[in-house]
């Protein structure tokens, strides 16, 4: 006998039992030995090289010096008893390099795992270069371990490139000279985990709000999957660091040109992000114009060179005009179909305390400001708007952004500058970047700040919301819901002078703080309860198709099987529907570990087995979650 039940998934319960039928990406992994986790066999994953060096090749890895002896050694070995070694380094940039290009696809997600050691205590960095299409190299930092002079273990490190670089290379470095040894070097394909089709569209269910954006970087975009994610959800781009001051300004053609004040910018590292924007018709949020950090001192030195002498204020003005002009004329020219509906102008000049940075330069402290240097003060910051607002679209909105931007004497500061510049027509908005955590700010302290500067009268957007948790049970994950679902509910009372909210990052182990799950979806593109968190009551405003994706609906008509009398399999709570409530329930009785005994006539047993397996178990739930979502 068959029934025709009707479902309505409740997406606060639902994410409940998320947490507890989600199976960790760790475990779909076995250590191959001590201390390395590497792919299992049977995960899908293809092995594409592999060394323990055991055989004494060592012809895969070149140095990146051009100095270093490369041999294997049975000096010093992880497993077995031979591993490579790397002496001879020069300086501490130098060591094993290894080419993926004639291995690796572009646009396929990748893992690396490695065992490595040196001398003595040391930094050891695992890192990728590339070479973008105008022949500049580029180099990302994928992780860092610490050597006591012990073996420090890399574990199915994730990496990716998209198809317009090459010379893409693996390496290692340390901070000094020391020999290094590397041993169990393997790269093999990552799991490929497609996104989830029939959630709600964050972009659809906010679409009578704001826009919903995210950040992405060059490599992060590479995986389908991520494509898929952004085009389901959001609305808005913006490039984690590929139109940073650091990314498109070019020394070399700017010391060629022999000008002074006119330096040269490159949109080769923003390439491969903007081409998909254009190509999927997403609006981007410009970030950053002027900023003290990731821009190079020789920017505000003479002759452009690192160590040449600080320039004055009027040659810093005049590089100042002729750099946010020269980037406003390469994106026209280059991507004039790509609507950048808002630019950060001027990022993080102030600190906590409500006062300017202190000056100097980058290699000096990560904090200082070469802008304060030059200027003596947060004068800057009026030319560069005035700038901004000449040379920028006319369609394209000016913020002021900054993090920490919750902290009283902060909040008082940029208020006091913005309303200034308000008074001179030179800005649109300010931006929120919203770097928070389950522990501080709480919303309370969120929201006084969205207020004073909703007064202002400008508009609000937020930037760069990420949501730090250490807990990553099952109460700090339904915590970290809560603060996500504050801080958005805050964003829809003064939706009126909010007109964008970014998320910095599309998957945890993609953030910059991944340490922490900061983000609403896990490395397996699954959503967290924080997502059903923020969803939950909101009714989409359209459905939506993109690629690979499916029409998203909260109500679906489905049957199931009756297998004794009137029992309905997974209706735990006999109300003769399938919910939410029962998969709660459900929850519930795993882990209080609740006993049923198994039995074809016990109505209990049977309406927990909703597999039909003969047992009850967390299986069940899994099972039930799917019929509910379709």
């Amino acid at each position: 006998m068959k029934k025709e039940i009707k479902t309505r998934v409740t997406a606060g319960v639902l994410s409940a039992v998320m947490l507890c039928a989600a199976v960790p990406v760790t475990t779909a992994f076995s250590s191959s030995s001590a201390g390395i986790v590497s792919a299992a066999e049977d995960d899908g994953t293809t092995e594409i090289y592999s060394n323990d060096f055991e055989d004494g090749d060592v012809s895969a890895f070149t140095g990146r010096g051009g100095v270093e002896t490369i041999t294997a050694t049975d000096s010093q070995a992880y497993s077995g008893s031979y591993s490579m070694c790397i002496s001879d380094r020069e300086k501490n940039w130098n060591g094993p390099q290894f080419l993926l290009d004639d291995k690796c696809e572009a646009g396929v997600q990748y893992t690396v795992s490695a065992a490595a050691k040196t001398e003595w205590y040391n930094s050891i960095n695992l890192s990728m270069e590339y070479t973008d299409a105008s022949g500049e190299r580029h180099y990302s930092n994928l992780q860092a371990q610490t050597s006591n002079g012990d073996w420090a273990t890399f574990s199915n490190v994730k990496f990716s490139f998209s198809e317009d670089v090459s010379k893409v290379y693996l390496y290692f470095e340390c901070n000094d000279k020391a020999t290094m040894y590397i041993d169990d070097f393997e790269v093999r394909t990552a799991p490929v985990y497609p996104i989830q089709k029939d959630i709600p569209s964050l972009k659809d269910v906010y679409a009578n709000d704001f826009k919903i954006g995210t950040a992405v970087t060059t490599a992060e975009l590479a995986p389908q999957s991520t494509k898929d994610l952004i085009a389901k959800h959001f609305n808005s781009i913006t490039l984690g660091n590929e139109l940073k001051p650091e990314s498109i300004l070019n020394k070399a053609a700017t010391l060629a040109s022999g000008s002074n004040t006119d330096p040269v910018i490159n949109l080769a590292s923003a390439r491969t992000i903007l081409n998909y924007c254009r190509d999927n018709n997403i609006p981007v949020r410009g970030h950053v114009l002027v900023w003290h950090s990731q821009t190079p001192d020789w920017f505000f030195k003479e002759g452009f060179q690192d160590d040449g002498d600080w320039v004055s204020k009027d040659v810093m003005l005049q590089r100042m005009e002729n750099y946010i002009k020269n980037v406003f004329a390469a994106l026209e020219e280059e991507y004039p179909t790509v609507n950048f509906y808002a630019w950060d102008v001027v990022n993080e000049a102030w600190l906590d305390n409500g006062v300017p940075r202190t000056g100097g330069g980058q290699s000096e402290n990560a904090n200082y400001s070469g802008w304060v240097k030059v200027f003596g003060d947060n004068s800057f910051i009026e030319p560069a708007f005035e700038y901004a607002r000449k040379y920028a679209p006319a369609n394209t909105k000016l913020y002021y952004n900054d993090f920490n931007e919750y902290m009283p004497q902060k909040t008082d500061a940029i208020c006091k500058m913005a309303l200034e510049l308000k008074d001179k027509g030179l800005i649109d908005g300010i931006g929120m970047q919203s770097h928070l955590d389950v522990g501080f700010p709480n919303v309370s302290t969120y929201k006084k700040a969205l207020e004073k500067f909703v007064e202002t009268g400008l508009d609000i957007q937020v930037t760069e919301l990420d949501i730090t948790t250490s807990d990553t049970s099952e109460a700090g994950f339904e915590k970290q819901a809560e603060i996500y679902k504050g801080i958005m509910d805050a964003c829809v009372e003064y939706a009126d002078s909010i007109s964008a909210v970014v998320f910095w990052g599309t998957t945890d182990d993609k953030s910059w703080r991944a340490a922490k799950t900061p983000l609403l979806f896990n490395e397996n593109y699954t959503a967290k309860p924080s997502f059903y968190a923020i969803v939950e009551g909101k009714d989409p405003v359209v459905t939506t198709e993109t690629t690979a994706e499916t029409t998203t609906t909260t109500t679906t008509t489905t049957t199931v099987t009756e297998p004794v009398g009137n029992v309905i399999r997974g209706d735990v709570n006999e109300d003769g529907m399938l919910n939410g409530f029962d998969l709660a329930i459900m929850r519930d009785m795993l882990f209080k570990e609740v006993a049923l005994v198994p039995s074809e006539t016990d109505p209990n047993f049977q309406r927990a087995d909703m597999n039909a397996d003969g047992s009850f178990n967390i299986q069940d739930a899994v099972t039930l979650m799917k019929f509910l979502l379709g």
